[in-house]
């Protein structure tokens, strides 16, 4: 590689992590996510995205005017070859306090759920269960997420087509136990510009070997739809995730938002 082709990506690199500081900023100060003396629980799955959740976190953490605590936190699901070795000499080389534990829901999920069925649901729900108990050992309270607004965008029309509710991501909401408060710091970014940074950066990527042997689930279709639509209309994105935060309830047809009872009846 020639030397004005390295100074090109050199400067391509610059740009996207000042992107991503400013997106992951902006999501921070909208949504009140982090305040003074909080202790917080990073989820880290060993995927792209949790692992550079953990990256721009401890920018933030030396950048920011007040004090905050963050853990990583790594939850061994018993995938057979999983090795969390890596994982550890990074979070040793990135200074951070970090906690492996080993509970294996993979068996469990394999046993409940039938051959052909999509694996995800219940490995979240029992991932997510232990996340907010180990929160409470650990003395968290908040719990912060990798999802990034693509991950929303696709969940959104998951809900659409195949739940039949008007349902995202959320930057910031309450856990299931009420108990701690969930942020999402990536929400802003697009799953692309987290791909280019953590292949740059190098990040110790470990793919989930559960759900991702599954073929034609639902949100890998999603997934495929928008990326074509988005070929045809590039401001696609940009669109939903402006939508995503400008509901208008009187449009729909919720009965719990509108009360059509009251609206007024003109005379003809």
């Amino acid at each position: 590689m020639n030397t004005a082709i390295l100074e090109e990506e050199k400067i391509r690199f610059k740009k996207q992590k000042k992107k991503t500081l400013s997106l992951v900023g902006k999501a921070i100060s909208d949504y009140h996510m982090i305040q003074e003396n909080d202790r917080i629980m990073l989820a880290i799955s060993g995927g792209k995205d949790s692992l550079f959740m953990l990256y721009i976190l401890k920018i933030f953490q030396k950048k920011a005017p007040f004090h905050f605590d963050i853990f990583a936190y790594t939850l061994d699901q018993g995938q057979p070859g999983y090795s969390s070795k890596e994982l550890e000499e990074y979070y040793k080389e990135m200074e951070i306090e970090y906690y492996i534990e080993h509970e294996d829901t993979y068996s469990v999920v394999i046993d409940k759920i039938e051959e052909g069925k999509t694996y995800c649901s219940l490995c979240s729900r029992l991932r997510r269960g232990i996340l907010y108990s180990e929160a409470d050992r650990l003395k968290a309270n908040k719990i912060a997420l990798g999802h990034h607004a693509d991950d929303a965008i696709e969940t959104l029309f998951l809900n659409l087509f195949y739940s039949g509710r008007m349902a995202a991501i959320s930057p910031k909401m309450k856990s299931d136990d009420n108990k701690h408060t969930v942020i999402r710091p990536l929400i802003l970014l697009e799953e692309n510009d987290i791909a280019y940074m953590a292949d740059k950066l190098e990040l110790p990527i470990m793919p989930c070997n559960l759900c991702n042997n599954q073929e034609n689930l639902q949100r890998q279709r999603i997934k495929k739809w928008i990326s074509e639509e988005n070929k045809i209309n590039p401001v696609m994105k940009t669109s939903l995730k402006s939508a995503l935060k400008k509901l208008e309830p009187r449009h729909l047809w919720d009965s719990g938002k509108n009360n059509f009872e009251e609206l007024p009846h003109p005379k003809p």
